[in-house]
């Protein structure tokens, strides 16, 4: 199961990929080729942050819903 993050989508003409960018996961950012692929890779990243940041104990912040970083 994927917690339940904000995930900003944008593209990115410098990397020419779709960015998935995760605010509440401090640098915890995720690409793709299509906007799908950007969203499935995030969930991916998020699932892999959250794994670090348990191994390194370090507090998971809770997911707040939807932000106002757009």
């Amino acid at each position: 199961m994927t917690p339940k993050y904000e995930i900003i989508i944008y593209w990115s003409n410098e990397d020419n990929a779709f960015i998935a960018d995760v605010p509440e996961l401090s640098g915890c950012l995720a690409d793709g080729e299509t906007y799908q692929e950007a969203l499935a890779n995030a969930e991916v990243i998020i699932r892999e942050c959250i794994e670090t940041a348990q191994s390194l104990g370090r507090e998971i912040p809770k997911p707040k819903g939807r932000l106002l970083f757009a």
